[in-house]
């Protein structure tokens, strides 16, 4: 059976446990907000129809307005909500990244891109409509169909956004995202792309502007200015939990992107300015 749930203007359909397309369309007051400090297992897609909604993730606040399509990676921490004196109108999903294909999904933790064309809206609309209904209805072959409208839209998006770099780097980026908190060396995650670690570091060079592990390092260390912010969690322990063994090479990696300390940092209430990518 379908699960649905209406309180207000807030309809959510879908399926159960882990894997599932989740589907709804939303319209909210400024009284609406989500925080996920640890995100979630799956990506969103969420599509502004009107007013206008914030996202909040370690690269900063993203208003979205009538036309911009959000997509947040899974895993990234996260907050969004209607802006002040609002009512935020979108279509939203949860989908699982391994059912779509690599070049459909960004590569950062959170991406904006603004549907400039009425009919590249319409279209996108209709996708994301299509996705809503199937998940509401679960007839035969629900779930594959919600996929397919889902890629239908994923496809509008980045071609909206202008992607079309190697899949193998987004590819490289997602995992490096999965395996975070994890011991991580260049050569297993060329293996896990299917790629020789020269050959890796070259490409994730040319298409990122960083290192293998200065990606890794500056992932980790924007989840744990998140988590600084968001949980009451110590330094100590947040730094293990974004995958540094070593608490003055996290240290060190802290102060070069914020400029201040963890303790400095979570004092002045995450307002530190960013030193780099």
């Amino acid at each position: 059976m379908a699960r649905a749930r209406e309180v207000g203007h807030m309809e959510i359909y879908g399926g159960e446990g882990e894997g599932a397309v989740i589907a709804g369309l939303f319209r909210q007051s400024d009284r609406y907000e989500t925080v996920r400090p640890r995100g979630r297992p799956d990506w969103l897609l969420a599509f502004t129809l009107g007013g206008s909604g914030y996202f909040r993730t370690a690269d900063g606040e993203r208003r979205c307005e009538a036309g911009d399509v959000v997509l947040l990676r899974p895993g990234a921490p996260h907050h969004y909500g209607t802006c002040p004196g609002e009512t935020w109108h979108f279509i939203w999903a949860h989908f699982p990244g391994d059912r779509v294909e690599a070049g459909l999904l960004p590569d950062g933790e959170a991406s904006v891109v603004r549907i400039v064309s009425p009919g590249d809206r319409r279209r996108l609309y209709r996708a994301m409509l299509r996705v809503v209904d199937d998940a509401r209805a679960q007839g035969p072959f629900w779930d594959e169909l919600c996929l397919a409208s889902l890629r239908e839209a994923l496809a509008l998006a980045a071609r909206c956004g202008g992607r079309g770099s190697d899949p193998r780097a987004a590819e490289a980026l997602r995992w490096l995202s999965a395996h975070m908190r994890e011991e991580v060396r260049v050569a297993t995650v060329a293996g896990a792309v299917g790629m020789s670690p020269s050959r890796l570091s070259h490409l994730f060079k040319e298409t990122t502007g960083q290192s293998v592990i200065d990606a890794l390092n500056a992932m980790r260390i924007r989840h744990a200015a998140m988590l600084l912010e968001m949980t009451a969690l110590g330094a100590a322990e947040i730094a293990y939990e974004v995958g540094f063994r070593n608490y003055n090479h996290f240290l060190q990696q802290f102060r070069k992107r914020y400029g201040v300390s963890p303790s400095g940092y979570r004092r002045r209430g995450g307002t530190a300015k960013s030193g780099g990518p």
